[in-house]
């Protein structure tokens, strides 16, 4: 009897590459799906097959928690295809794995030290986000980046916030006016501002700035003006103003 005969790898063409590769990543095989592509690229540099593959090994990392070379693809494809019609798409997927990959960041919610985490990729998530929802404002995935955004400033606001305090207890009052500075000029929207302003008047006035911090104080005094915040509120220290 003659068994059927064996297909040669070689004579498929770039669809039929594709499906295939596309298949095993559709079954979760994402190792594997990462291969078939990267064998597509290698066989068919040129082509739609060869643009899509880039997002689709991005994706298959993705999916693979290989976040390294999720975005290794991924700014692979964006240099290569600056116009293409997937790029937002890109940017968003960008977005979502350093997003993912930073989750420690959000430890703070546990009430643990956050003073010597360098946030890295949720400030590359966020820029990931900001540029997408910039550049394509309509785009399918638009929406869905502003939420994440929203979520992010608070907590890279809460971490930058975390840090002023851990410098100002130890008596760094210049590092933590500067790291109060940043909130305020890096968050302008933010609810966050408003601690942030406190924390920098009470640095100002450990450094003998007073002119600094009577201006800190009277931006406080006139952006929240019902506040009740004290130094001990958000630092845990003694009460410097109360603005009622």
């Amino acid at each position: 009897m003659f068994g059927k005969k064996p297909v040669d790898d070689n004579n498929k063409t770039a669809e039929e590459m594709y499906r295939e590769a596309k298949d095993e990543l559709n079954s979760s095989n994402y190792s594997k799906a990462v291969k078939l592509f990267e064998a597509l690229e290698a066989r068919y540099p040129y082509g739609v097959y060869a643009q899509q593959a880039d997002l689709e090994i991005a994706y298959a990392n993705y999916k693979d928690q290989e976040n390294e070379q999720a975005i290794a693809a991924i700014d692979r494809f964006l240099k290569q295809h600056p116009t293409h019609p997937s790029v937002d798409y890109a940017l968003y997927l960008k977005g979502l794995v350093t997003f993912i990959e930073d989750r420690s960041l959000f430890s703070f919610i546990a009430n643990q030290d956050m003073s010597e985490r360098d946030p890295k990729a949720a400030r590359e998530s966020f820029e990931a986000f900001r540029d997408l929802t910039t550049r394509f404002p309509e785009s399918r995935y638009a929406e869905d980046a502003r939420d994440r955004m929203a979520f992010l400033v608070t907590a890279l606001a809460d971490h930058d916030l975390h840090v002023a305090r851990y410098y100002y207890k130890r008596g760094a009052y210049l590092a933590t006016a500067n790291r109060a500075k940043s909130v305020i000029e890096t968050y302008p929207n933010s609810d966050r501002v408003e601690p942030a302003l406190v924390i920098l008047a009470a640095a100002y006035d450990k450094l003998g700035q007073t002119e600094l911090r009577d201006d800190a104080r009277r931006v406080f005094a006139k952006n929240y003006p019902n506040s009740k915040l004290t130094t001990d509120d958000v630092i845990g220290h003694e009460v410097w103003w109360k603005p009622w």
